[in-house]
């Protein structure tokens, strides 16, 4: 059986599985983005990977409540050389979730 992907409309509900990222990124600090959790529940477990190379890092954030916010120092980092994988238990459902994005 095929499935088909497709871009979710922001009106509509999410899929069973599927949410909308409960993360925010801020590069206020230019190589020290700070990191929301922007949703209205507490994340647990949350722990943050750093793939610059050979300068890769982990670090464990714990629980994170709503609106808390976490700096992440990429200062080792080339820039733009940056992947950075954020892992955390979803309260509600107890399953564990991933979100990458490139600095």
């Amino acid at each position: 059986m095929a499935v088909m992907l497709r871009a979710l409309d922001s009106e509509e509900p999410p899929p069973p599985h599927a949410y909308r990222v409960p993360w925010r990124v801020e590069e206020i600090y230019g190589r020290h983005p700070l990191i929301t959790n922007d949703s209205r529940f507490a994340l647990d477990v949350v722990r943050v990977f750093v793939d610059a190379g050979a300068s890769s890092t982990t670090e464990h954030w714990g629980l994170m409540p709503p609106g808390d916010t976490a700096e992440l120092c990429l200062c080792e980092a080339d820039p733009g050389s940056a992947i950075v994988t954020i892992a955390w238990l979803r309260p509600e459902d107890g399953e564990q979730y991933l979100w990458r994005f490139a600095m």
